[in-house]
């Protein structure tokens, strides 16, 4: 049996707990690590020739941690040799066993990618919330936020990633993707998470965004006309109406109560800013990884899914 270092075994000489500890091990109590490992183990390496494999729920940590921190492949190797809370939170021991090098950090981040695994996390993680009684699908709430993309062409190919666009949100141009949601009107809870770029209307991506068995689905001024499209359902749409609509001259009661029943649905719309907070604010992620729509969704959809666990823990 391997010898126990004093940090793996508990013996640390500090006691101050910074936040990024406290984060950490409060993730650590919430994320299902048993259910998400045997989701990624029947697609792990065999390592059948040359140096044995590390554990899959290492790599699994390493490859969270590398999410919520914002950091690249070789930014995360050079943390787990400089700072001990990385080496704890992935079960490794730096004074007795090797440490996983930049290329297997980049083998495995490019594993849930290859065989999809982003999309069966998010449905494992909400499977378990669900039997908590946690998500009851009853209504959606839809939204949309930005995530920014290098704009610059000083870079080997001189040119931009070509799946990102640029779009116009108030009097300021934006490029980058979109990262359109569904979320629980009642708990907050993601339950669908779709990537575009910049440029693409959410109004043909609104009815994707759906779990089905929605009564009722809240949405802001953008989704105008999403309840007459082709693909649309029976569900009841409540779209915010646009300030121009809500004046009503020489009628101050009906205007009054127009205004009223904007702010019930507005305060049913901000619960689906709460995600966003988390992905943008607590795991920091405010601009792609990579190039490539593909490659930068798989990973959003994974923190949205990580997102429900922090907002539950």
């Amino acid at each position: 049996m391997k010898q126990q270092g004093l940090a793996t075994a508990g013996f640390e000489l500090t006691t101050n707990r910074t936040r990024k500890r406290e984060f950490l091990d409060e993730m650590n109590l919430v994320v299902p690590w048993s259910e998400l490992v045997g989701l990624v183990q029947p697609h792990a390496p065999a390592g059948k020739t040359g140096r044995p494999p590390f554990a899959v729920e290492t790599l699994l940590r390493i490859h969270f941690m590398q999410q919520w921190l914002g950091l690249s492949d070789p930014g995360m190797d050079e943390s787990l040799h400089d700072v001990p809370l990385y080496c704890q939170f992935a079960r490794l021991d730096p004074c007795i066993c090797r440490l996983p090098d930049e290329s297997t950090i980049l083998r495995f981040r490019h594993l849930p990618e290859e065989h999809e695994l982003s999309l069966q996390i998010m449905p494992a993680i909400n499977a378990t919330l669900a039997k908590k009684c946690l998500m009851l699908k009853a209504g959606t709430v839809v939204d949309v936020t930005l995530i920014a993309a290098p704009s610059s062409t000083k870079n080997e190919g001189g040119e931009r990633d070509p799946e990102m666009h640029q779009t116009k949100q108030g009097n300021q141009w934006h490029f980058g993707m979109k990262a359109l949601i569904g979320v629980d009107a009642d708990s907050d809870l993601v339950h669908c998470v779709i990537g575009t770029a910049a440029n693409v209307d959410v109004v043909t991506q609104s009815h994707d965004l759906l779990y089905g068995k929605e009564k009722v689905v809240f949405a802001d001024a953008g989704y105008q006309g999403a309840d007459k499209r082709p693909e649309a359902t029976s569900v009841k749409w409540q779209v915010a109406m646009r300030p121009s609509k809500r004046r009503v001259p020489g009628d101050t009661d009906w205007a009054a109560l127009l205004e009223q029943a904007e702010k019930v649905k507005a305060s049913v719309r901000a619960k689906v800013e709460h995600p966003f907070r988390v992905i943008k604010r607590q795991f920091c992620h405010l601009e792609v990884l990579c190039r490539g729509l593909a490659k930068n969704t798989a990973p959003l959809v994974t923190l949205f899914a990580l997102a429900n666990l922090w907002m539950v823990r």
